[in-house]
């Protein structure tokens, strides 16, 4: 899942961009606002930085016929959902529901997101256990977890957040064990996870 806008994410360590060189829209190369959505292609399984313009193109249920989805901006914590038939390796992952209701989880790593797939019956199960997570929109919303160190972060959340962590992760991964810089790093993460789910519920 390593390309378009997730690449520029891992290529450019916050504050590194040059001045004036400023995201573009990978439809039409026109400058993308700070704050502009997202497209995933799942075709080529990547996330795209959209203008307004082409965000809008994109912001009809008829759009989604073809392989360009528009990347909500749900963000929804959950109470602790029971995951222990999914697998959550050190306690952070992301699952996305798939065409064909196929379910795959990835957890970040210093190489990227690490993949495999969830059995059917146990992604029933989790359903059934948070009946929230039969909203998600395949493809471009994941539900992300949280239990390392004790947390509990569980979030229904657009993919583009989950593409942010893996760049997080393999920007500040140190070493064998990550070194001093990671945790503390995806706690702030998912502490501004949970202010912009505030600000989207105000």
């Amino acid at each position: 899942m390593t390309g378009g806008a997730l690449a520029r994410v891992i290529a450019h360590r916050p504050g590194s961009r040059p001045a004036g060189d400023a995201e573009r829209c990978d439809l039409c190369a026109a400058p993308a606002e700070d704050g502009h959505r997202h497209l995933y292609d799942t075709e080529r399984t990547e996330v795209l930085c959209a203008c307004r313009a082409c965000a809008l193109l994109f912001n009809r249920e008829a759009a989604g016929q073809g392989h360009y989805r528009l990347v909500p901006q749900r963000r929804l914590r959950l109470a602790p959902v029971p995951t222990d038939g999914l697998g959550v390796p050190v306690g952070l992952a992301f699952f996305v529901v798939r065409a064909g209701d196929e379910v795959t989880a990835h957890y970040p790593s210093p190489a990227g997101a690490t993949q495999w797939d969830v059995a059917p019956e146990n992604w029933r199960e989790t359903i059934d256990r948070c009946p929230q997570l039969a909203t998600l929109i395949p493809e471009v919303e994941a539900l992300l977890v949280n239990t390392a160190r004790g947390w509990q972060d569980h979030w229904i959340t657009p993919v583009d957040d989950c593409f942010r962590l893996v760049a997080l992760v393999r920007r500040e991964w140190r070493g064998l064990s990550g070194g001093g810089r990671i945790w503390p790093a995806v706690e702030r993460f998912f502490t501004d996870l949970a202010a912009q789910g505030e600000r989207s519920h105000q």
